[in-house]
């Protein structure tokens, strides 16, 4: 399987002055946050709410900021979450993936809403048994 990208729009959320920002994200369903880079996190004027101690894949740790609140829209989908400022490009978790109900299709190397929710997104509120 190879590297999945995806197209999307960053905002502040607290911040509707602000422009957007089109960004072209790597999604990884193995990280759980969305990443961006210093510069997107200056160009939102992103508060910093806290550091965080991130694990790479090399398993190297980090200590990183934790920003908020980012605005995330794609493919008619938004959801608001926080960012770990972190690495050069923007990066897509599972965290922000489930929130707004996407999947990969992974023989077409792309990001799609879910088929069995296709009109708006759909999140479980308990655990089913």
């Amino acid at each position: 399987m190879g590297i999945t990208y995806a197209d999307l729009r960053l905002a502040n959320d607290s911040r509707d002055d602000l422009e957007e920002i089109n960004a072209n994200a790597v999604v990884d369903t193995g990280a759980l946050h969305l990443c961006i880079p210093e510069h997107i996190a200056a160009q939102l004027q992103l508060k910093v709410r806290s550091q965080r101690e991130v694990q790479t894949a090399d398993g190297k740790s980090h200590l990183v900021d934790y920003v908020s609140p980012v605005r995330i829209s794609m493919l008619g989908r938004e959801c608001t979450t926080g960012a770990l400022v972190f690495g050069n490009q923007v990066l897509l978790g599972a965290i922000p993936m489930e929130d707004m109900d996407l999947i990969i299709e992974p023989a077409r190397l792309r990001v799609t809403v879910n088929p069995f929710s296709p009109n708006i997104p759909l999140s479980m509120a308990k655990g089913l048994k």
